[in-house]
């Protein structure tokens, strides 16, 4: 059964499950301690800082071990913005980071700190210029990841490293997606990975500061991993996580080079074989494994499970499948279609049987969830009005853009369509929904109830 969700966490690398199971028995003992088991554990886990540290690209005594890759991410944060306090209490984040980034985020500002979003384009990538345009004299502190975890657009990280350097601004990096595929280039500050997310077990995060860095950890500090982060390493997970980073990181070149092939092919080939999709993310600066696309008029949770079915394990970063209704963050900052969002990472392995098999099955799901739901435009309808309303109120997504692409038929070119909808998705989805099929997206207005989504027909 193809596994496409790497994304959010790799399958177990042999060599992880190799190293957890030896160092379970060599590495069980406290390694600060002298007697001889104590320092047996004390040479893998420098063994295993070493390999971790030469895969970031950083020192070893610039690298501790943490129980996540969130918690990487917190702590790194935190003591990258207490190390600055002095200086200011402004936090620049790019609006597409992982929701660690920005809850940490959010705890900085209900502390009373202020944060900067920089924005995206429609491929989901930051520019230098709009981070440079955040950046203030009182900034402590910048972040960015290295690639996107949704989409997998790749960010220029080296190019914001220089415009913070030249400003006095540290710049965290949460290189969860990117590591196992190379280090991270430019000069960054501040870095954090999480094991699982390469092959390694789960329970494992790396957090590299830079020598020279103002930084406070923002816990009671004891004597172990440098007092970045307190508590007993769990030392056979570290070095089972080092291994696998330098075990997938050996296989690396190759292995992008041929998922590239086969990811290049579900983007040609979704396009080609059905109807109404929007391929979202760079088309060229992106991460080599991972594809993801919105189809219209389709319930993005109803989707899945009929990939599921079909024997397909995939992501979705639609509103569909969210308790919270409310779409991705990623993709509401793209700006692009957030229904019948798919998202596709494929595992070291893959083969090309796997994608062919996935792209024979998904137009039949695709189509069934449509039918479903019930086509909007299968057959002709003459215009009956200048100006129709649309009453949407209480339906979901996708049903809001579906009654819209019905009522768009029955007005004439140059005539009007507004749908009231109490559905945010709807906010993201109509001006997608007018950007895919070429119609003037005319704006919002509150209701009473809900929100007046206008459009004015072009075809």
């Amino acid at each position: 059964m193809p596994y496409f969700d790497t994304a959010s966490t790799a399958p177990l690398h042999p060599v992880a499950r190799q190293a957890l199971a030896a160092a379970l028995d060599e590495g069980w003992a406290d390694p600060a301690r002298l007697y001889r088991e104590g320092r047996r554990a004390a040479l893998l886990l420098d063994a295993a800082r070493e390999a971790a540290a030469e895969a970031v690209g950083c020192r070893p005594d610039e690298l501790v071990f943490t129980p996540s890759g969130t918690q990487a991410v917190h702590s790194g944060v935190a003591g990258a913005l207490a190390g600055r306090r002095r200086t200011g209490r402004h936090l620049v984040v790019s609006a597409v980071e992982h929701s660690s980034v920005l809850h940490a985020a959010d705890v900085h500002a209900a502390a009373g700190g202020s944060v900067a979003q920089v924005p995206v384009d429609r491929t989901g990538a930051v520019t230098a210029g709009g981070y440079a345009d955040a950046l203030t004299a009182s900034t402590a502190l910048a972040c960015l990841q290295s690639a996107n975890h949704e989409v997998g657009t790749v960010q220029p990280v080296a190019e914001v490293a220089d415009v913070c350097a030249e400003a006095g601004v540290p710049l965290l990096v949460d290189a969860a997606q990117s590591l196992a595929w190379g280090p991270v280039e430019g000069a960054w500050s501040v870095l954090a990975a999480s094991a699982h997310k390469w092959g390694g077990p789960p329970g494992v995060g790396l957090l590299a500061v830079r020598k020279g860095v103002r930084f406070s950890p923002q816990h009671p500090a004891d004597e172990r991993e440098s007092g970045r982060f307190p508590g007993f390493v769990n030392l056979p997970a570290a070095v089972a996580a080092a291994a696998s980073l330098r075990a997938v990181r050996a296989e690396a070149e190759a292995e992008a080079a041929r998922l590239r092939v086969l990811v290049d092919r579900i983007r040609r080939r979704v396009a080609r074989l059905v109807p109404d999709v929007e391929v979202v993310g760079h088309p060229d600066r992106r991460l080599p494994h991972l594809v993801t696309f919105s189809c219209l008029y389709v319930d993005g949770e109803t989707l899945l499970h009929e990939l599921d079915k079909a024997g397909y394990s995939v992501s979705s970063g639609s509103s569909c499948t969210s308790s919270t209704l409310t779409p991705s963050h990623v993709l509401r900052a793209m700006g692009v279609l957030s229904e019948g969002n798919v998202r596709v990472s494929l595992p070291p392995g893959t083969t090309a049987e796997d994608v062919n098999g996935f792209l024979e099955v998904l137009p039949g799901a695709v189509a069934r969830v449509r039918a479903a739901l019930g086509s909007p435009e299968s057959e002709p309808v003459e215009p009956v009005a200048d100006s129709v309303e649309v009453d949407a109120l209480g339906l979901r997504c996708p049903q809001p853009v579906i009654e819209l692409a019905r009522a768009v038929r029955t007005v004439p070119v140059g005539g009007t369509v507004t749908v009231v909808s109490d559905d945010e998705v709807a906010r993201l989805d109509v001006p997608a929904w007018c950007s895919l099929r070429g119609h003037d997206y005319l704006g919002e207005e509150p209701r009473p109830q809900g929100t007046a989504y206008t459009v004015r027909r072009r075809t």
